[in-house]
């Protein structure tokens, strides 16, 4: 309501009563326009009422919400169920044109701003978390792997002789397909052990450089975040080795914005040498639904080199998510569920350390890697395939040793365990933002009982064969296979 309105109801109602009214709608609209003014995350987040307020004003300028409208194009923003018209606000031209997924649409006003208030508030909280020289981002409504392809797509055009990705080896799908998808070939370094952790060969990565010409390499394909053993990737020495050869540098920072290490990875990365693009999950990092990623940058002109990549329009919805979380938490909320995240591994940390020392197991020392952690256990080195905890996702024992996968003609071995030979079987566990601390307390109960049953199974088979004859590893493996925490599970 604008003040003719008001004005017009003080005929009505006492003018009294409509100047308190009136009152509160200012205080609304004072946080939008700091919000439009500022373009920055706001300290404390908003209640329900200013936001639903707030995307109410936006979606009405959009043509498809006109009073009396009338198109006449095959693109209007018809649809056919009111109920899928709420569930996206009434933002039905999605955002972006046919040749930039960041341009402004004219007949979506209205969606063409949340497009870029999105996007001004993303970089403010990257920024925060740790990358205060970031220039330029945007949201788009793909997950990771396929954003990362995105990457590499637009940088064949800078570099039409370029055949290779050079790629510190991690041992996850997305990330590797994405390379394939683009039409370059893996040149696939291996880690190597120090200690516990598994880290960036630099020495290989040089060499690789040197060997293939850095015209034929399209860039360098590294990563912060990742699963123990593995830890985050020598990320200033990759950026020095990118600049001293020309060579581009993409880093995969799937659900690293979560993690102040990693974040400071990136930043140092760009402060002493070359970081093209960095690239986030969405609902990894935000805690929204997936199909989101963000792409980031320290040069305006390559990120939105990468934006004008993208064919067509794009859905709008990874958007309006993040956007409503970041105006719901705050700056302050947000920061505050970092706090909580960092201090959730600690405690995660030391529950599993007691754990396996209860076993006279130990803890893989990782400590350059800020989100996962692994255990050892030395009695399950033999035990079946994946060994998945009922009701626990994300945890699972990487067995047996040596697995083989292949993944788009590549085949690897001890998948999963990001390298060929590590020496040990483990347990990964991961501290992501959101985590609480009954989260930890339930799974360490369902651990425990697990691994009593398992125990007890295992000095049941060998008991069985002293009596008769030597212990068959692989048969004994295959029965425990079968082992599951549905046979542990508590009462609870």
């Amino acid at each position: 309501m604008n003040r003719e309105l008001f004005a017009a109801g003080e005929r009505l109602v006492s003018p009294a009563y409509v100047r308190q009214g009136c009152e509160a709608r200012r205080s609304h609209e004072h946080l939008m326009r700091l919000l439009l003014e500022k373009g920055k995350c706001p300290e404390d987040g908003w209640d329900e009422s200013t936001l639903e307020l707030f995307l109410h004003e936006l979606a009405i300028m959009d043509s498809n919400n006109f009073l009396g409208n009338c198109g006449v194009g095959e693109r209007e923003g018809r649809v056919a169920s009111a109920l899928v018209a709420r569930r996206h606000y009434r933002f039905i031209h999605g955002i972006g044109r046919s040749g930039d997924i960041s341009a402004v649409q004219p007949k979506a006003a209205g969606s063409s701003l949340l497009n870029k208030i999105t996007n001004s508030l993303v970089l403010d909280i990257i920024k925060l978390a740790g990358v205060p020289t970031v220039t330029s981002c945007f949201v788009v409504p793909m997950a990771t792997g396929m954003s990362l392809t995105l990457c590499f797509l637009t940088l064949r055009h800078r570099r039409p002789k370029a055949k290779y990705i050079i790629w510190p080896r991690i041992d996850q799908k997305s990330c590797f397909k994405s390379m394939i998808t683009a039409g370059f070939e893996p040149v696939v370094i291996e880690n190597i052990l120090e200690g516990d952790e598994l880290r960036t060969d630099l020495k290989a990565v040089e060499a690789k450089v040197q060997e293939l010409g850095p015209d034929h390499v399209l860039c360098v394909h590294s990563t912060t975040s990742c699963f123990a053993p593995r830890v985050p990737d020598r990320l200033e020495e990759l950026a020095v080795i990118c600049a001293n050869y020309g060579i581009p540098h993409i880093v995969n920072n799937a659900y690293g914005v979560q993690s102040s290490k990693c974040m400071h990875l990136i930043q140092q990365g760009a402060r002493v040498g070359r970081v093209d693009a960095f690239v986030q999950s969405l609902d990894k990092n935000f805690m929204v639904p997936v199909g989101g990623a963000i792409i980031a940058g320290f040069n305006d002109s390559f990120i939105q080199e990468i934006s004008k990549m993208y064919p067509g329009r794009a859905s709008a919805s990874p958007s309006l998510d993040v956007l409503i979380t970041l105006l719901s938490l705050g700056s302050n909320g947000y920061k505050k569920l970092l706090k909580e995240r960092k201090e959730m591994f600690s405690y995660l940390s030391n529950q599993l350390k007691k754990l396996s020392e209860a076993y006279n197991e130990r803890l893989l020392h990782t400590p350059h890697n800020p989100i996962s952690l692994g255990n050892f256990f030395s009695f399950l080195k033999h035990y079946g395939k994946l060994v998945f905890l009922k009701r626990v996702t994300n945890s699972s024992l990487v067995v047996p040793l040596g697995s083989m996968q292949t993944v788009s003609g590549y085949t690897f071995r001890g998948f999963m365990s990001h390298t060929n030979n590590y020496p040990c079987a483990y347990l990964n566990a991961a501290s992501a933002i959101g985590m609480k601390t009954q989260d930890v307390d339930l799974f360490i109960k369902r651990l425990d009982k697990c691994l009593k049953t398992v125990r007890k199974e295992q000095n049941k088979e060998i008991d069985n064969n002293d009596k008769t004859e030597d212990v068959d590893i692989e048969e004994m493996a295959l029965k425990l296979d079968t082992v599951r925490l549905d046979t542990c599970q508590d009462s609870s």
